[in-house]
């Protein structure tokens, strides 16, 4: 998911979006660690959308939004 489209949503919808990515995270380390991750790249890019929705939440509350 795109930063720009990160930013349309609001704090609700961003804090509902990153739990839904950190439960996926703790899936993936799950299916890691028991040797049944089948598409290693999905953590990957877990762990950049919650670094994404992260960064956008701590610019609208330090903008005042």
């Amino acid at each position: 998911m795109k930063a720009s489209e990160l930013r349309e949503k609001t704090i609700d919808e961003l804090n509902q979006e990153l739990e839904n990515n950190l439960k996926d995270q703790f899936v993936f380390r799950m299916q890691r660690a028991t040797g049944q991750l089948k598409k290693p790249a999905e953590m990957k890019k877990t762990r950049l959308n919650i670094a994404r929705i992260k960064t956008v939440l701590n610019e609208m509350q330090n903008s005042g939004k």
